[in-house]
């Protein structure tokens, strides 16, 4: 077993780094790892201000679209792009998976829209 494991270390042999050090200390300064941190001088992404100045973590939807929304995300109905969502509904009901009568009243009701939260970013 001894042979073997000389073996291996002559196939694997590593290269050591034979270079002389000469002392000297480098003179240029780290960069900073974390930028973008509290006191730092960078600004924030435009997509997190609004237009007062303040950042813009409101959401811009009421009740209905977050309802609306679950139900997008709620892949036990089937996929949701390049389908508006009472024709997901539908395809939903006409499969027996028996989706939520509230989602219909909703998207019937005409005042939400129809496509659904993935239209056009996908």
């Amino acid at each position: 077993m001894a042979t073997t494991s000389k073996n291996m270390n002559v196939f694997y042999r590593q290269k050591k780094n034979n270079s002389a050090s000469t002392g000297k200390k480098s003179t240029k300064s780290p960069s900073p790892k974390h930028a973008a941190t509290f006191g730092s001088d960078i600004t924030q992404p435009l997509a997190l201000v609004s237009h007062g100045g303040s950042l813009d973590l409101k959401d811009d939807f009421d009740e209905q679209e977050q309802v609306l929304r679950q139900f997008d995300m709620n892949m036990a109905y089937g996929p949701c792009v390049g389908i508006t969502r009472l024709d997901r509904w539908e395809r939903a009901q006409r499969m027996g998976l028996n989706p939520p009568k509230e989602i219909e009243s909703l998207l019937k009701g005409g005042k939400v829209k129809l496509e659904s939260l993935f239209d056009g970013r996908v």
